[in-house]
């Protein structure tokens, strides 16, 4: 960590340099631990713990969590709630030279997300079996038929981020087993 509070997670990218330069494992993993420490936060929120970052050359551009419950809006995913506020900082949709650091393979909706942004390069920590759209289900990023191609690398820090997933979904059947009847909204209710 920088005295700006600038963080190195990849080199900085010539603008016309059409792919991203290879980064060094360790600035992935360091990167990763700061998408672990939103997905805390979500956890902390009783949301699914999932935590994105956006770095841009040596700069955190934005960081989310999951928010879907709180915010009321089932988009309100961390990669696209970090999307926004990257789009925000830059002050441009288009977040060319940009590195996405995400704890869980994106869905196709974030991955649709991820393509229109125009982001260079996605990180991902746990892959999904059951809505992954890098690779996992989906293979969105390698479809020549898109307007945009991100490079991507998978499995960075898996077994702590696939931890965290699965404590709180162990969590949740824990709950539901002594919950006597379901609610309405299909959601489990917390226990005070």
């Amino acid at each position: 960590m920088t005295k700006a509070g600038k963080f190195c997670c990849m080199l900085p990218v010539p603008a016309l340099f059409p792919f991203s330069p290879p980064v060094d494992e360790m600035d992935d993993e360091k990167c990763m631990e700061l998408a672990l420490d939103q997905a805390r936060r979500a956890l902390a929120e009783g949301e699914v713990p999932v935590g994105a970052v956006i770095a841009r050359g040596d700069e955190i551009v934005a960081r989310a969590h999951n928010a879907p419950l709180g915010r009321k809006d089932p988009s309100a995913h961390a990669e696209i709630l970090a999307i926004r506020r990257a789009a925000e900082v830059i002050g441009n949709y288009r977040l060319i030279g940009t590195t996405l650091y995400v704890t869980l393979e994106p869905c196709i909706m974030c991955a649709g997300a991820i393509i229109a942004a125009r982001i260079e390069r996605v990180v991902f920590g746990a892959y999904d079996p059951k809505s992954g759209g890098v690779v996992s289900l989906y293979r969105l990023f390698e479809d020549g038929r898109l307007n945009h191609s991100v490079s991507f690398t998978g499995g960075v820090l898996k077994e702590p981020c696939a931890e965290i997933l699965s404590g709180f979904f162990r969590e949740k059947r824990i709950a539901s087993a002594f919950c006597p009847e379901p609610q309405k909204n299909g959601e489990i209710p917390k226990w005070s």
